[in-house]
């Protein structure tokens, strides 16, 4: 969402600099970037399912070697790292020994395969062989189907330095105590249960038609839509002023409260469904839809607008007004990228961002006459 207002940077480029010559290409490259957004993010719509399942395979390979390596420091005669911090060499060696069962100097898919089964990976579904798959591409860099020795020891020494990274901050000093795996063990799992929002279990799977006919249905959507908008535009602006002149109402009750609350109903009917549900699936659904309804208004609504003032030689003169949607913008993506829980004053902020929003621009344009 955040992205999505770079073309209101672009476009307002010439009015920050006071020049008149170039305002007309500013809305034509505003005007390309928005369509490029566009187009960018209706894909990652599409991907979206992959890039979420790939996330949570992921995670579930952490799951893994976390859960691996606390099974070998528990097999091992010492610490899997010194009191610095650093890989223990000589202890990784001693367990590559104990896991070459036919002391062949390598380890073979058996013997690793041996080595999953016997370890008790709880609160995850594991699929044993696609686990044992995976190690093996980590470990075997010379992919001869083997690992051996130096192999084995890079290995474990990259995967402990990864997780030595990702350890968050806890009381226990030591990084070569049990607590080190926990902690990493707990801020995986923490990973995982936010990753898990009941895709994975509630997803139908389509068949490859299906889905072909469901994205060509989106894209003549969005391309009906943009017509839509671009043949309505000019006469709503017309009703507006004559519904203004007509019923006494000033425009800008009806241009920045009643029309706005008319256009998004939906969106907010949708989400208040959701969110009153009172469920971990349905909040995820709550804050997608705020957030792709906020994206989709920036880069769709924004090119057919663009499209408009550039062909028709218009003047952009919207600064007050491009200066409330970034405050919002980068107020309430801030909130959702940084923060995973949402208390109380959250809601707050969001809320009084309206009134704020409505006394900016009302103060702007018609105090100070920005406009």
């Amino acid at each position: 969402m955040i992205i999505s207002v770079i073309p209101f940077l672009v476009v307002q480029i010439p009015q920050a600099l006071s020049s008149t010559s170039g305002r007309r290409l500013a809305i034509l490259i505003g005007l390309i970037v928005s369509l490029l957004l566009l187009v960018s993010y209706c894909i990652y719509q599409v991907l979206q399912p992959w890039i979420q399942r790939r996330k949570f395979s992921y995670v579930k390979h952490k799951h893994v070697i976390v859960g691996l390596l606390k099974n070998l420091r528990q097999r091992a005669l010492g610490r899997l790292l010194k009191d610095n911090g650093e890989p223990d060499e000589d202890v990784i060696d001693k367990l590559f020994s104990a896991i070459d069962t036919n002391k062949d100097g390598n380890i073979s898919k058996s013997e690793l395969r041996a080595l999953i089964v016997g370890i008790e990976f709880e609160e995850i579904d594991l699929d044993k062989e696609d686990a044992v798959d995976k190690l093996m591409k980590d470990f075997d860099t010379s992919h001869n189907d083997v690992i051996d020795k130096g192999e084995f020891v890079q290995g474990i020494k990259r995967w402990l330095r990864k997780l030595k990274w990702r350890r968050p901050a806890s009381g226990d000093p030591g990084p070569h105590t049990m607590h080190f795996f926990n902690d990493v063990h707990h801020e995986i799992k923490r990973e995982e249960d936010l990753l898990d929002v009941g895709v994975q279990s509630d997803e139908v799977v389509e068949g490859v038609e299906g889905s072909k006919w469901i994205s060509i249905k989106a894209v003549l959507l969005l391309v009906l839509g943009t017509l839509i908008a671009a043949a309505f535009a000019d006469p709503l602006v017309d009703a507006v002023d004559n519904f203004s002149d007509a019923s006494g109402i000033p425009t800008f009750f009806i241009s920045f409260i009643a029309l706005p609350v008319a256009t998004n109903s939906s969106e907010a009917v949708t989400a208040i469904i959701f969110a009153s549900r009172d469920k971990r699936k349905t909040a995820s659904l709550t804050f997608s839809e705020l957030y792709g309804a906020a994206t989709m208004n920036n880069v769709l609504c924004l090119s057919v607008f663009l499209a408009l003032v550039y062909l028709r030689d218009l003047t952009w003169d919207f600064t007050a007004e491009v200066l409330v949607i970034l405050i919002v913008c980068i107020v309430m993506g801030a909130l959702g990228s940084f923060r995973t829980v949402y208390p109380l004053w959250t809601s707050i902020v969001a809320i009084l961002l309206y009134p704020f929003s409505l006394a900016l621009v009302y103060v702007l344009d018609y105090v100070l006459g920005w406009s």
